[in-house]
């Protein structure tokens, strides 16, 4: 097989298996279960890139979160859905994926019974998954009808819809996921939730409903959270030596070729580290860990472009010799879910992804079920502990016809019991401090509490603004020809340019 068939067949069987793509942010670090203040999603990607090396070894596809068809998503049992958690709170309340909570909004909601509002919610995975019991529950209980239309994985096409939909002051869509980076951008095109959410508001972290209010208008309610986090095989660190996850690049480097070294001769397949690779959103979260962690910098900083400057340079050159030897070469086409099915199918040492993947890879028929955990990610000497911010927010169309309904809607899937119903059985961030510090919540997101120390890093979304989108897509087009080869030092300074032409 010739190298751009396999990877276009590794591209395919990926995407068929593929769960969502997303994250980005805004906020900084926090205390304790405050960790989960601030997260975004990295979202699927651009262009894919053409490869110019070598075929890696193709990953072992696990058993898919749920699988993305034509036209509409058909949920399938996920990894973390197989035997669902249960958890049983103080109060008596069991939750399972199939045992949602009850809608305490029913009776307010029931005033727009016969309504019909379309959602455009998770794409795959245990997301879509909840998404549809969810609609069901809130449907059954109101008489109000949810159509829940997968919205596209890739967050750049994502965006894309939305402004299409928006440009053409479209009803075709009532209730919306929003990046968190994506408020200021739309806001003129959401409906102002301040007076509807006046007395639930100020239960959520004050930083993200910052973020989400434009010029005094609350675009969007904070759903969930995301920061990107080390997943590693602690048994293989036990077998090979090492008494804890890597602390710096280099000792990943390290670590991850001698576990590779040693398990290539019972799994071919077997490789070092898997991550984001591919030429969309995704990368630009990777790259800004990469810099941040290494003294290169957060691209943009007080209105100058930072980016190319010799740490970024050292950085990224380090990452591109990774592909090929520690990574597989394929890595430069893998999104979120092509890098958990690697992980999870018990095919790589090391990860870097974001806390959805950790429900799944802990399911009871995972492949890796107990020889995992989670660390923060490496940094240089002499620099912290950094990871990527992101998260999702559900915001309401101000062209929507069913504006009081979308409403309720959107009160039910953000409130506290339908957060600690998403944690608890798909790891999703609460973005309510009280959710966050429940014990069961704290029980099914133990690194809530661990990673409570790592710096959260943010895109450069509030200083570009409408423009951020270009950003990014110069950013992570220009950080995948790296690690498709290319001189870091030659493509830097070309990067800059673009980018300060742009923010000019």
């Amino acid at each position: 097989m010739s190298w751009h068939n396999r990877v276009s067949f590794e591209r395919q069987l990926h995407q068929r298996f593929s769960r969502r793509q997303i994250l980005k942010g805004i906020i900084v670090g926090a205390s304790a279960p405050a960790v989960s203040a601030l997260l975004a999603a990295c979202g699927g990607g651009g262009a894919t890139p053409t490869p110019t090396q070598a075929p890696a070894a193709q990953p072992t596809a696990t058993k898919a979160a749920a699988s993305p068809t034509a036209g509409g998503m058909t949920p399938t049992s996920g990894m973390a859905g197989a035997t669902p958690t249960v958890i049983t709170t103080g109060t008596a309340v069991t939750y399972t994926k199939d045992n949602p909570p009850a809608v305490f909004n029913a009776d307010q909601a029931k005033k727009y019974s016969n309504q019909q509002i379309t959602y455009y919610g998770d794409s795959v995975g245990i997301g879509a998954e909840l998404d549809q019991i969810l609609a069901k529950k809130f449907s059954e209980a109101t008489g109000i009808k949810i159509n829940v239309v997968p919205k596209p994985q890739s967050a750049t096409e994502n965006y894309a819809t939305y402004q299409r939909f928006f440009s053409a002051k479209s009803a075709d869509v009532d209730v919306m996921m929003l990046d968190v980076i994506w408020p200021g951008a739309f806001a003129p095109h959401l409906l102002d939730l301040s007076q509807a959410f006046a007395n639930e508001i100020k239960q959520f972290y004050p930083t993200i409903v910052e973020n989400n209010t434009v010029n005094g208008k609350l675009t969007c309610i904070p759903w969930f959270g995301d920061f990107g986090m080390l997943y590693y095989r602690k048994d293989l660190l036990e077998k090979y030596g090492f008494s804890k996850p890597p602390e710096t690049w280099d000792d990943l480097e390290q670590y991850a070729k001698k576990i590779m070294d040693g398990e290539k001769g019972s799994n071919a397949n077997f490789v070092g580290f898997v991550f984001q690779g591919n030429a969309y959103e995704g990368l630009t979260c990777d790259a800004l860990e990469w810099l941040a962690s290494s003294g290169g910098g957060t691209f943009i900083e007080n209105g100058k472009v930072t980016i190319n400057n010799p740490n970024a340079v050292a950085i990224l050159n380090k990452v591109r010799g990774w592909v090929g030897t520690i990574a597989p070469r394929g890595v430069t086409t893998y999104q979120e879910e092509d890098a958990r099915q690697v992980f999870q199918g018990g095919n790589a040492a090391f990860m870097r992804n974001w806390p959805y993947a950790y429900s799944l890879a802990g399911g009871s028929d995972s492949p890796i079920k107990g020889k995992f955990d989670v660390a923060p990610l490496p940094a240089q000497p002499g620099n912290k502990h950094v990871g990527t911010v992101g998260g999702w927010q559900l915001g309401v169309s101000a062209y929507s016809k069913n504006k009081e309904a979308s409403i309720e809607f959107v009160r039910y899937m953000t409130s506290p019991q339908v957060q600690t119903y998403r944690a608890v059985v798909g790891s999703f961030v609460p973005t309510i401090p009280s959710v966050a510090a429940d014990p069961q919540v704290l029980k099914a997101m133990p690194f809530l509490q661990s990673l409570q120390d790592v710096v959260r890093v943010t895109r450069p979304s509030r200083e570009t603004g409408e423009k951020y989108n270009q950003v990014s897509t110069i950013i992570f087009q220009g950080v995948n020809q790296i690690l498709n080869g290319s001189d870091a030092a030659q493509v830097l300074p070309q990067v800059a340019q673009q980018l300060q032409r742009l923010i000019s």
